[in-house]
């Protein structure tokens, strides 16, 4: 498991809330670099079985989940990106793509923690939300329980 170092910048030897930050610092000093540790991607509802069923392949790779926020699903993918360093800045903040220019510190997550109205983090709890959706007639997609081992 990745290891973040504490922030650059602490108050009060804590990390601040967004509020208690002095006004003309930078936000990012005081953070461990929340937004370059993902990348989301907005994807289309889900609205058939062989949609949920593409979900249940997204889970099945290391580090994504999908989660639905202000009714848009989206692919998060936990990985930091290559030029973070352990200090919490951009190693090519001057030639950085321009989606990371347009980024602002707005309303970014630094002292939230996301709550989502629905977050998938493993194909079994895509095929069960699918099941319930589409099966509520008894019938079921998922594999038949393994018989009980003999007690010896």
């Amino acid at each position: 498991m990745e290891t973040i170092a504490p922030p650059a910048k602490m108050i009060n030897g804590e990390t601040p809330k967004r509020e208690d930050v002095p006004a003309g610092d930078c936000l990012c000093d005081y953070c461990t670099a929340k937004c370059c540790r993902y990348f989301a991607l907005p994807i289309e509802e889900p609205t058939s079985e062989q949609d949920f069923d593409f979900m249940r392949w997204y889970l099945l790779h290391d580090r994504a989940s999908v989660f639905v926020e202000d009714e848009v699903w989206y692919l998060l993918v936990h990985t930091t990106c290559k030029h973070l360093q352990n200090d919490h800045r951009c190693g090519i903040y001057l030639t950085r793509p321009q989606i990371c220019r347009d980024y602002t510190t707005d309303n970014c997550e630094f002292d939230e923690d996301a709550v989502y109205e629905m977050y998938f983090e493993t194909a079994e709890q895509v095929a069960e939300y699918a099941e319930a959706r589409f099966h509520s007639d008894g019938a079921s997609i998922r594999s038949p329980e393994p018989e009980l081992l003999p007690v010896l």
